[in-house]
């Protein structure tokens, strides 16, 4: 038998590939990933880089239409308010226009008339989180003001401008109607609509087309409230995309974040040194037996 008397490198090479391995081993515990850095698998650490980028923009989008909703819902909640008191304001109208009533009871209930044409003013001014929902993009202060120098008796202040949000790689949606749609479109204005009916109600006279007026601006305003209600539906459709779509990316994950194949490592053993140093004198040998 003959004895190498330079063992020493192969026995530190050895322990400096166990001590690797144990710290590899160490880091896939504590971090639960087989792909803990680029060199530990490049192809699968390009492809986990990929889907980080496209989770982030996901859940980009996602929380965009998570904010939007609330404001849909807003604004549609705001929409049905204007809707009852118009309906509420028809009912008045019809009471007056049967003349029965008496001076008095058609005092009180222009006045009742007058409180409703301030509460649309008020759902006119319908704010989200501090922005004014139907000023257009004018949205940082209210867009109906009270002034008896038009000839509605209220001024609209906001834009005809709309604003919309990206929910999805070239899918933007609108995300509101400028009050000068859903309020005071020309023919349509829900204001004029009222005053014209408020002064029927003082003058006893006018009755018929201060009611076909507001009638008008009743069936239009609901019928701009559909906008709300499909735009609604599209979010939540977009949402439950998105949604989907994260969760595949996910689990697209886990395949390549599972457990690392071990490097198969020669076993612990004393080679000829001259294999791996020529330069030797070929005399020095690895322990053998013969």
């Amino acid at each position: 038998m003959r004895v190498n008397p330079y063992p020493m490198p192969d026995l530190l090479a050895a322990l400096n590939r166990t001590r690797q391995d144990t710290q590899e081993a160490l880091l896939e515990l504590s971090s639960g990933h087989r792909v803990n850095q680029p060199s530990d698998d490049p192809a699968a650490a390009a492809i986990l880089v990929q889907n980080h980028d496209q989770i982030t923009v996901t859940e980009r989008y996602l929380h965009s239409l998570s904010s939007i909703q609330g404001q849909f819902q807003t604004a549609d909640s705001a929409l049905n308010s204007v809707i009852l008191v118009m309906q509420r304001a028809l009912t008045l109208g019809v009471e007056g226009a049967n003349g029965t009533l008496s001076d008095t009871d058609r005092a009180a209930v222009a006045a009742e008339l007058q409180g409703i044409q301030d509460q649309l003013i008020s759902l006119g001014n319908t704010s989200f989180q501090g922005r004014a929902l139907f000023a257009g993009t004018l949205t940082n202060s209210p867009p109906f003001v009270k002034d008896n120098t038009v000839v509605s008796g209220v001024r609209y202040d906001g834009n005809d401008a709309v604003n919309a949000v990206q929910i999805g790689d070239g899918y933007q949606i609108a995300v509101n109607k400028p009050g000068s749609q859903l309020f005071v479109a020309p023919g349509h204005d829900v204001f004029q609509a009222m005053t014209g009916l408020i002064q029927a109600m003082q003058s006893n006279t006018g009755f018929t087309a201060a009611m076909t007026s507001l009638r008008d601006a009743f069936d239009y305003t609901s019928g701009q409230r559909v906008f709300y209600g499909n735009t609604m539906n599209q979010a939540q459709a977009q949402s439950t995309y998105l949604g989907a779509a994260k969760l595949q990316l996910s689990q697209q994950e886990n395949p390549r974040r599972g457990r690392r194949r071990r490097r198969r490592q020669p076993p612990l053993q004393l080679r000829d040194r001259n294999q791996r140093d020529p330069g030797r004198h070929r005399s020095h040998f690895a322990v053998e037996s013969f």
